[in-house]
């Protein structure tokens, strides 16, 4: 597969259409699957898979023959991170934050947290080592963290170093990466390497379709499809691992490509995966399977359908503002041109462009909880952009732990009150539940989006707060054809066959932008939004109270920064309520 240049610009016209790029007009009814998580008993035999691992059965199920050599080398098709490989030379890792030097590395007891220990298992700094300097100046130091890794698991399967995605990942980095890691003359450590991806290979054949569903699922089956086409003798692993990867990605992207986790950060990395496997098919000199372009030709315009104006990554279910320069090499790898997609109806994500204004709402049920572990309660939600200026967000990065953001903070950043969007009685639209799985609430969002040439209209409700509070939330957002002015509207109506009395509290939040600062108008109905060297927007609301309090939102690298947020604060009787509310461009 060739890598096209792309136009950074997020809507800019370019060769291969989306699909389906329409819109499709009226009310549509989307429903959360039945789905309450792991049973008991998936649980119970899960881990007792997880204990066979280490058992003399397992151990010897992975022995066999192993590879003299690799069949050739693939290219990594997206670049490094110079900043986190020139910290590897300087003797550390380097992870959102964290920082473990090398001198004090020891496998057996790694001591970090676990999205830490899956980037130094997965091998994924190879990358961002690989950026930094010549192969000479970056072997020494590759060949002696695996050595290292080796004589601790290179024949122990435990976890999380033989975690199914993990796997599958390193046999794609040490792939890509081997001049780093197979220059040495030692044919004893050569040995060991590629014994280790042999057996790797062998434990992914019998786990992989063990795995969570969704992409760590797919990156497993991509372990599998990589290891069949890097050894020789490889024919029937590659047989049988493209039909395990065919029949994973039917079950992890929905028809309009987006994936079922609903995270843009699984989106992207299961781009990133099957363009390395697409490098493997190149290097071989084989065609690309037709199901492996279909699925990268879905699901980079479903992507793109959640960048802002500057091309950075919307914050939703978890994940981070990924900057732009990060989509563009990943889009630029994965050799899809195409453009956004307006309307992802089964994603759940709405895409409004008007000029540089872009709005992204969230019109859909949280992901069912087998799927992720960094759901959010974010139904209806919203964020707005102005050129390169975040003008409404939400906090994100509830799945970036690490420096900055412990796990308490991580827990508070999937609440509803952390996206920009209605609170009833200071409750969550979607239970999280004490064990980190989203329980019960929304089961059920209603649609209808209409373009017209006073602009864009998208009507959305959810059930949420049906069952609790007797009360259906509504939202109207009307973005004008020019884009300087976006008009809302928050109702809280009765719910079906609800006998519920008396007010409920409601909170109506805004998350600002990083360069954004509020002031309260006279009224306490509206406030000035001042941007330093940017447009100015103002905000006005037609009942309640506004105040302006603390806020903070988590970049692409799990830092989070101090913002404000404009809560309008109210009381909903047993009829519902209303809030009219506008932001406007006014210079």
């Amino acid at each position: 597969m060739t890598v096209a240049p792309i136009d950074p610009t997020p809507d800019a016209g370019e060769d291969t259409p989306p699909l389906d790029d329409s819109i499709e007009p009226g009310k549509r009814l989307i429903r959360l699957p039945a789905d309450k998580g792991l049973s008991l008993g998936d649980r119970i035999a899960n881990q007792i898979t997880r204990l066979t691992w280490r058992t003399p059965l397992h151990a010897f199920r992975l022995k066999g023959r192993f590879p003299l050599k690799l069949l050739g080398v693939p290219e990594d098709p997206v670049p490094g991170d110079t900043r986190a490989g020139t910290a590897i030379r300087a003797g550390h890792f380097l992870h959102r934050g964290l920082r473990l030097p090398l001198a004090t590395l020891d496998f057996t007891a790694l001591g970090v947290a676990p999205s830490f220990a899956d980037h130094i298992y997965s091998f994924a700094w190879l990358r961002d080592l690989a950026a930094t300097g010549t192969r000479a100046d970056g072997a020494a130091i590759a060949e002696a963290i695996v050595r290292q890794w080796l004589a601790v698991h290179g024949e122990t399967v435990s976890e999380p170093a033989w975690k199914a995605d993990n796997t599958g990942w390193r046999i794609l980095f040490w792939a890509a990466h081997a001049p780093l890691i197979l220059s040495s003359s030692d044919l004893v450590y050569r040995s060991a390497v590629l014994n280790h991806l042999a057996r790797a290979a062998r434990h992914l054949d019998r786990v992989a379709d063990k795995t969570r569903p969704g992409v760590e699922q797919m990156v497993a089956w991509i372990g599998v499809v990589a290891a069949s086409l890097l050894m020789p003798g490889g024919e029937p692993r590659q047989v049988f691992g493209e039909a395990g990867l065919r029949k994973v990605i039917e079950t992890s992207f929905y028809a309009d490509g987006g994936n079922i986790a609903r995270s843009p950060q699984a989106q992207l990395d299961a781009i990133m995966a099957l363009s390395m496997l697409a490098r493997i098919y190149d290097m071989r000199r084989i065609d690309l399977p037709p199901f492996l372009h279909e699925v990268l030709a879905r699901a980079v315009p479903a992507l793109l359908g959640i960048v802002h104006s500057d091309g950075g990554m919307g914050s939703w279910q978890g994940s981070g503002a990924t900057p732009a320069e990060t989509i563009a090499a990943i889009v630029a790898a994965s050799g899809v041109r195409t453009r956004p997609l307006k309307q992802a109806r089964d994603w759940g994500y709405q895409r409004l462009v008007a000029n540089k204004v872009v709005l992204l709402a969230d019109a859909a049920p949280p992901p069912i909880a087998r799927v992720t572990e960094a759901g959010c309660a974010s139904t209806l939600a919203f964020e707005l952009s102005d050129g390169a200026e975040r003008i409404v967000v939400n906090c994100g990065g509830a799945a970036l732990t690490g420096a900055t953001i412990p796990t308490e903070l991580a827990r508070g950043l999937r609440t509803t009150a952390a996206h920009s969007t209605l609170v009833v009685a200071d409750s969550n639209s979607t239970a999280i539940l004490p064990n980190g799985s989203l329980g019960k609430g929304v089961t059920e969002v209603e649609l209808d989006r209409h373009e017209t040439p006073q602009g864009s209209r998208l009507e959305m409700s959810h059930d949420g707060y049906a069952r609790r509070h007797g009360l259906i939330h509504r939202r109207l957002l009307i973005l004008s054809p020019n884009g300087r002015e976006l008009r809302g509207e928050d109702m809280l109506l009765p719910a079906p066959r609800s006998r519920r009395k008396g007010d409920k509290h409601f909170a109506l939040r805004f998350h600002l932008g990083r360069n954004i600062s509020a002031s309260l108008t006279a009224d306490r109905l509206g406030a000035l939004l001042r941007i330093a060297g940017g447009p100015l927007w103002q905000f006005r609301a037609s009942e309640g109270t506004l105040a302006v309090e603390e806020s903070l939102w988590v970049d692409g690298e799990g830092r989070p920064h101090p913002t404000e947020q404009l809560v309008v604060t109210g009381s909903a009787p047993a009829g519902g309520v209303s809030i009219g509310w506008i932001f406007k461009h006014i210079g």
